[in-house]
């Protein structure tokens, strides 16, 4: 299988201001060298703590950051290109391509906008479709997110959030996208819509054919939606693999405490979960200054010398298992 995007050695600085006259020479390490592919029609799980840099991974990919170093291949219609280097008019064009599904519903959609106008907004401003054309079109969208078609002319204060969420899946789905960035699109939404909407971009990946980044916190959200998943910390690539391997055979430490730490409904494996929980002691570093060599070293349990000293290699272990992390190497060698 092709891949779609390829990412190489991105970084993203954002810098900070200490006072109102100098500014410092200090900056926020969002993302350090992350180099990673996505393949077509691939649902890509994205996981990792708050401040793993997911979020900001994800928006630099659509330039909606602007990345501070690297490159970001796109495979589409039109040849490689580096998204990366283009400017004006040129990532305009490619804008039908890339969109998003925000976290939030209730402030990713225009309150002044009716449901046809934020569906159809996309189509106006691509000119990929005739007015009387659109009509047609935005219909179908609806159809296709399950909502009926008589809310299109109704505001988006008149909807719950799930159906909200809807409306924005449906948008990003006007200019029928290759890919899409799904940045934590069910955190804001109670439990009870959270595997609706699961269950419809599940289906709408089969029907639409499109790619996905799926950004989340929740590691059963991917195990039961993803193709691979990647897992991030402090703006650091430390394992992708398979998402079936990285819950049957995790790697990396870091890994292993965020699957130990998902709540076990069964009391007996509760009791066997009690047993390989694995605990990172304190917080997480800040990403001003964080620390050298596997920024894990403060707080990993099987922290060794070498840890302090050498950043780990993301290196391929077999099936398509990578992951970045020393004890790997002691164990190869």
């Amino acid at each position: 299988m092709s891949n779609l995007l390829e990412i190489e050695n991105l970084v993203k600085l954002f810098p900070v201001e200490t006072s109102l006259f100098f500014s410092s020479k200090k900056f926020v390490h969002a993302i350090s060298n992350v180099s990673l592919s996505i393949r077509n029609g691939e649902m890509f799980g994205l996981v990792g703590e708050s401040g793993s840099g997911k979020t900001t991974l994800g928006k630099c990919v659509l330039r909606l950051y602007e990345p501070t170093s690297g490159r970001i291949w796109y495979n589409g219609g039109d040849g490689r290109v580096n998204l990366a280097s283009l400017k004006g008019a040129q990532m305009r064009r490619l804008r039908k391509d890339l969109q998003i599904v925000f976290q939030d519903p209730y402030s990713s959609i225009n309150p002044r906008d009716t449901v046809r106008e934020t569906v159809s907004r996309p189509m106006l401003i691509h000119e990929i479709a005739s007015h009387s054309e659109i009509i047609g079109r935005v219909e179908g969208i609806i159809k296709s997110v399950g909502l009926p078609l008589n809310i299109l002319e109704r505001y988006p204060h008149e909807f719950s959030g799930g159906q909200r969420q809807r409306i924005a899946i449906a948008r990003a789905l006007a200019t029928n996208p290759k890919f899409i960035v799904a940045d934590e699109p069910v955190s804001a939404l109670d439990v009870s819509i959270q595997a609706q909407i699961l269950n419809l971009l599940q289906e709408l990946q089969r029907e639409y054919g499109f790619t996905c980044i799926f950004i989340t916190h929740d590691l059963s959200v991917v195990e039961y939606l993803c193709h691979r998943t990647a897992v991030m910390y402090l703006g650091k690539l430390f394992e992708l693999a398979p998402t079936a391997r990285i819950f049957e055979e995790p790697m990396h430490p870091y890994t292993k405490a965020l699957l130990s730490s998902i709540p076990v409904s069964d009391p007996d494996a509760k009791q066997l979960s009690k047993k390989q929980r694995i605990v990172l002691r304190g917080e997480i570093p800040s990403p001003i200054s964080p620390p050298e060599a596997c920024v894990l070293n403060p707080r990993c349990p099987y922290v060794m010398d070498i840890c302090n000293q050498v950043e780990p290699r993301l290196v391929d272990v077999g099936n398509e298992h990578l992951v970045a992390c020393h004890l790997y190497a002691e164990a190869k060698e």
